[in-house]
């Protein structure tokens, strides 16, 4: 799994990368908007994934998972939304690229995690979360076929050990949403991964 999970900072900030692509072409009054994230619209969505990124790098630090989840809200955008989330990406590749990060044992909400799976695990939310961006604001939500196939063979080791996990047919989906229906045999790549995280691609987005 090692050699699988080789050269995770660059798929992070690869991942980081798409997610700001699609980011810089949202309007002004997009920021309003649903996503496919029931509880969010376009800036909590941001945000959520600003915060995240600043949470990695407090339990990179020692912090603990109740600071994680009771900043899971917390606003990180301030009145620049794309620059708070440009910094919050090269401050966590900062903080999991210092000596030993990778190998340090994080406590993760969802169970104590590596660095190293931590880092697959927030590599995986950024790539999906790219989805729900490009849909809620219209723009092209092809996601990079390189990042899919390597979540999408990967996702089991991703996720192995923690208490809630997508790969799981009996969870808790507090932290995930369910999958709906069975996929069709030879389903390309990225509806396969964005099923097992809960997504629909064929449904428009509502209540624009």
């Amino acid at each position: 799994m090692v050699n699988a999970w080789e050269g995770l900072i660059d798929r992070f900030l690869g991942a980081g990368a798409e997610f700001e692509r699609k980011l810089r072409a949202v309007r002004s009054e997009q920021w309003s908007w649903p996503t496919p994230c029931a509880e969010w619209n376009v800036r909590q969505l941001v945000n959520h994934m600003t915060r995240g990124n600043l949470n990695y790098v407090g339990l990179l630090h020692g912090g603990a998972a109740d600071d994680f989840l009771r900043l899971r809200d917390a606003d990180a955008l301030g009145t620049d939304p794309v620059g708070a989330y440009a910094r919050s990406v090269r401050e966590c590749a900062q903080a999991f690229g210092e000596t030993g990060a990778l190998q340090r044992i994080l406590d993760y909400p969802l169970g104590p995690v590596t660095g190293r799976q931590a880092l697959a695990v927030r590599i995986t939310d950024s790539t999906v979360h790219t989805w729900d961006l490009a849909r809620a604001v219209n723009v092209d939500d092809t996601l990079d076929e390189g990042l899919v196939a390597w979540i999408d063979e990967h996702l089991e080791e991703i996720y192995a050990g923690l208490a809630e996990t997508p790969t799981a047919a009996e969870t808790t989906h507090r932290f995930f949403a369910a999958p709906e229906g069975v996929l069709a045999h030879g389903t390309p790549p990225q509806t396969r991964l964005l099923h097992r995280m809960g997504r629909t691609p064929e449904t428009p987005v509502r209540d624009r």
